[in-house]
C-alpha cells in the first residue's frame, strides 16, 4: 500500500521496495536512496540490525520507521541505530505523510503514540531500558529462536556451530533473566522482532 501511495506522489520517486531485511540491505547499497521507509519487523535481518548496518554504509540517508510495533525499547534502539523519525501504523496516512515530509526535509518526526512513549521514557528512564544490550548475533539468535527454529537449524542458517548457538542462547537468557523458549518468544514479540501468530 505504501509503495502505491509513494508512486502517486509527485514529490517522491520510488526507486525500490523489498519484503525482507537482507534484500532491503542489498537494495539500499545498490540504489543508495535519499530516504528509506523502514518497518521494524522484517523477515531474516530485522529492522534494527538492518539500520545499524546500513547507517554505517550510507550515513547521509534519511530514515523514517513506519511500524506496527511501538515500545520504548524498540523506539530507543531504532533511534540509536540511525532513524530520524518513527510513526506508528495506527496513526494513519496523514501522520505518515507528515513524518515523511519532515524527515525528507532534514527534520525529526514522531507519531503521537511514539511521542507519548518518549515523554514517558524521559519521565521514567528505567521503564525504557533493556535489561542489557544484546549483540547483533544475540538478537539474530533471539529472533530465530522465537520463530521456532531448532538449535541445528539456527546453526545452519548462521553458518556457526551448534555449540556457539547454545552459548549465545545461554547468554541471552542470562542477560534477559528469561529461562525458557516461551519467555524468549514473548520478549521478542514485545520488542518487535517477530509478529504475533495469526489465528484462524
Amino acid at each position: 500500500m505504501l509503495a502505491e501511495i509513494l508512486r502517486l506522489d509527485a514529490n517522491y520517486k520510488l526507486v525500490g521496495e523489498s519484503g525482507d531485511g537482507q534484500s532491503a540491505y542489498n537494495l539500499c547499497l545498490e540504489v543508495k536512496p535519499d530516504l528509506l521507509v523502514l518497518d521494524a519487523k522484517l523477515p531474516g535481518l530485522n529492522g534494527v540490525d538492518l539500520l545499524r548496518r546500513i547507517s554505517k554504509k550510507l550515513p547521509t540517508m534519511r530514515v523514517l520507521v513506519f511500524s506496527g510495533h511501538e515500545n520504548p525499547v524498540l523506539v530507543r534502539e531504532m533511534l540509536e541505530a540511525g532513524a530520524h523519525g518513527f510513526v506508528e501504523k495506527t496513526a494513519g496516512l496523514f501522520e505518515f505523510k507528515k513524518g515523511l515530509e519532515t524527515v525528507a526535509n532534514g527534520g525529526t518526526y514522531f507519531g503521537p503514540a511514539v511521542a507519548a512513549l518518549l515523554r514517558n521514557a524521559v519521565a521514567n528512564p528505567s521503564a525504557s531500558s533493556a535489561p542489557d544490550f544484546l549483540t547483533d548475533r544475540e538478537r539474530e539468535i533471539l529472533q530465530l529462536v522465537a520463530e521456532s527454529n531448532s538449535t541445528k537449524e539456527i546453526a545452519a542458517k548462521l553458518g556457526i556451530s551448534v555449540k556457539t548457538v547454545d552459548n549465545h542462547r545461554t547468554n541471552l537468557m542470562r542477560k534477559l533473566n528469561l529461562h525458557d523458549v516461551a519467555s524468549l518468544t514473548r520478549y521478542a514479540l514485545e520488542i518487535g522482532l517477530i509478529e504475533p501468530k495469526k489465528t484462524l
